[in-house]
């Protein structure tokens, strides 16, 4: 069974793809559904998930993913990702990056793991509840203004690069919010900041690694408070996320890193619960995409709800 975007997938290629790989492994011929401006994932999730599949391979980006895990997660039922988006972040956390080919043969060869799912209750400003799931991350501020304001048609053509508009009006207008926030069990805090993400997973766009504890299937969310004031904080906070990156590629790095002062422009916390709420709205993003503006959002986590093909591990 297959769920594609049919804007971000060359569709020749997977079609070969996965003919080759149905011969090889004496599959039947997979049912091809596509997702559309109407229906990015929801719909024929449902429908897929009706036949009963063996696996539900998702050709698209981070959005068509999340689409069809809202529907997909706790049902059993596991799915494969061929990564065709932009940024392709939950692809590069489980380290599925690759070609259609690639990602093909492990949808049919790999084996089942689980990962977390990201809940968010999102209060708009008008009143309205909804639930969202999310797999990779969620943010309030720069993250979600990235989403909201960044140019589809030149994301299309220059990828995250089309990203740096909107972050350097951001920095540069250095606009903070002020949130109040509980997490776990804690007592409630009020702070202004620029940013807050709340991640399933660790690395976010050019692969800079924002939550460096974060893992997809450790049964808690990493959230990390963005503060800084003026360029410098600003330069101290891209640094650090530089070095650290580089650091945490060996234990010796992640040893430095621990013992590294934190820094006040950028404050962590781990738990599986975090509710806050804003004076004022604040636009809010779902695994790159924006969900517009809330007054108030709980999240919480379904640890291991999502079942996701990976390649499986060499035999030595």
């Amino acid at each position: 069974m297959l769920i594609v975007n049919p804007v971000k997938v060359d569709a020749v290629r997977l079609r070969s793809a996965v003919v080759a790989e149905e011969q090889a492994g004496g599959w039947r011929r997979s049912v091809w559904l596509e997702t559309s401006a109407d229906d990015p994932g929801q719909e024929v999730a449902r429908t897929a998930l009706a036949h009963d599949p063996t696996v539900i391979i998702v050709a698209g980006g981070d959005g068509t993913v999340r689409a069809v895990a809202e529907v997909v997660h706790s049902s059993g039922t596991p799915v494969a990702v061929v990564p065709a988006g932009t940024g392709n972040l939950l692809a590069r956390n489980l380290d599925l990056m690759g070609s259609i080919e690639t990602a093909v043969r492990t949808a049919f060869t790999g084996s089942a793991h689980p990962i977390d799912v990201g809940v968010a209750e999102l209060t708009h400003r008008d009143g309205r509840v909804g639930t969202q799931v999310f797999l990779v991350m969620t943010g309030v501020g720069l993250d979600a203004r990235m989403a909201n304001d960044t140019n589809m048609v030149l994301k299309k053509r220059i990828g995250w690069l089309a990203y740096t508009e909107p972050i350097s009006r951001s920095v540069l207008g250095n606009e903070q919010f002020e949130m109040h926030f509980r997490v776990g069990d804690a007592k409630e805090r009020s702070v202004l900041a620029h940013t807050v993400i709340v991640g399933n997973c660790g690395t976010i766009t050019a692969g800079i690694l924002l939550l460096p504890d974060a893992q997809p299937d450790d049964g808690l969310l990493d959230v990390v408070l963005l503060r800084p004031k003026g360029f410098w904080q600003w330069f101290r906070v891209a640094a650090r996320l530089g070095i650290g990156g580089l650091l945490h590629r060996t234990e010796g790095g992640r040893v430095v890193l621990r013992a590294a002062p934190d820094l006040r422009a950028m404050q962590y916390v781990r738990d599986r619960t975090l509710t806050a709420r804003f004076d004022r709205a604040q636009h809010i993003q779902l695994d790159g995409d924006s969900f517009g503006l809330v007054s108030a959002v709980t999240i919480t986590l379904r640890p291991g709800a999502l079942l996701v093909r990976r390649r499986r591990p060499r035999a030595r």
